[in-house]
């Protein structure tokens, strides 16, 4: 079977580097925090062009420290796609929130900046747009509907750290940003891991005592934090991988190239369209299959692994029961869980033997 993600092969493409970094690490003693931990928050805010960038525990919790880093309080309405994975949503909803589902484009299958417009009410405090499969959302029209009635933003880019946007990278479209470093991600860790981006100071300083208990003394906790901090191993084995990351994401471009050229003569088959201005991760290769059944079918048949990123929008989810009403329509959110179907990506992909047994199922 074909591996939807070949992070086997990306070790064993670094393994000496990984072999270094790792025993480096060990050697050391330092587990927690540290000179390494230290060195890739300095590499992640050169990469991006951030002025802060600050580890933490995962991508939900970047999300949950970014919230209360902007003073979220139980009725407090946030604005989130309904066509996304749930951690925006339910970081809202775990700290007291209120999240209100907007709308996507059909096309680019990013948030709707209109479905953000209608949303918006006097409790409204926030929106969370979502960079979602590896390209940005569209953030001139977002930060001025923000701007516009008080609201912060955070850009969720779990899913497209590396990406463009009119030439300005992903992690620095928002009051906060965030990414995941969870192992599927374009740039993945061998465990949990994520990071929060700001240029305000202010705010660097809150997440900072957030991700660390509420304290930058030790024993001394100016505020109720949490305990969420990238180790050092992780940050070892990214520091690594940072350093092949601009080379991997030209390969994850080409595979993409390669596949669109494949399907845009599939009749029923519409690769997601990537804005104009946008370069993509591709953290997700995701078409929209008109018959979503028989293309599957076709896929079995080849040994060709797939997910459904996602099979239902998040307003229909049982733990949001109740707040059906606050959403906007959500009608392409809801066709697209019925034709996304997401095929195996990243740099080490052979796309060529995919397309290749593709054919044989006459597609």
């Amino acid at each position: 079977m074909i591996p939807f993600i070949n992070i086997r092969a990306q070790r064993e493409a670094y393994l000496s580097e990984f072999k270094q970094a790792e025993q480096d690490v060990l050697d050391s003693g330092c587990f927690i925090g540290g000179p390494v931990v230290q060195a890739l928050e300095s590499e992640l805010a050169e990469f991006t062009r951030a002025k802060h960038a600050i580890t933490c525990g995962s991508g939900t919790d970047a999300l949950t420290i970014a919230l209360l880093a902007l003073g979220l309080k139980p009725g407090d309405e946030v604005i989130v796609p309904d066509f996304t994975f749930i951690a925006p949503a339910e970081c809202v909803m775990r700290l007291g929130g209120i999240p209100k589902f907007a709308d996507i484009d059909s096309e680019t299958l990013q948030v709707s900046v209109e479905s953000i417009a209608n949303l918006i009410t006097p409790k409204t405090k926030g929106i969370i747009a979502v960079n979602l499969f590896g390209q940005c959302a569209p953030y001139e029209k977002i930060r001025e509907c923000a701007q516009t009635n008080g609201l912060w933003l955070i850009e969720d880019s779990a899913q497209a750290f590396g990406a463009m946007q009119n030439g300005v990278p992903a992690c620095t479209f928002g009051d906060i940003a965030i990414t995941s470093f969870y192992p599927a991600k374009p740039l993945g860790c061998y465990g949990d891991g994520g990071a929060l981006f700001t240029a305000n100071d202010e705010l660097a300083q809150k997440i900072r005592l957030i991700a660390n208990h509420g304290s930058q003394t030790r024993y001394i906790h100016e505020i109720c934090g949490m305990n969420s901090r990238l180790d050092a191993l992780q940050a070892a084995v990214l520091r690594v991988k940072l350093r092949h990351f601009k080379d991997e994401l030209k390969k994850r471009s080409e595979n993409a190239r390669k596949y669109n050229e494949f399907f845009n003569a599939v009749p029923g088959i519409a690769p997601q369209e990537i804005a104009n201005g946008n370069t993509s991760t591709y953290a997700q290769y995701t078409v929209l299959a008109e018959n979503r059944k028989s293309f599957i079918e076709k896929l079995d048949a080849a040994e060709i692994p797939y997910c459904i990123h996602y099979p239902q929008p998040l307003h229909t989810q049982p733990c949001f029961k109740g707040l059906s009403a606050s959403r906007d329509g959500a009608s392409n959110a809801i066709e697209a869980c019925q034709k996304v179907v997401s095929l195996p990506m990243c740099a080490f992909t052979d796309v060529e033997e995919i397309i290749a047994r593709l054919r044989k199922t006459t597609i």
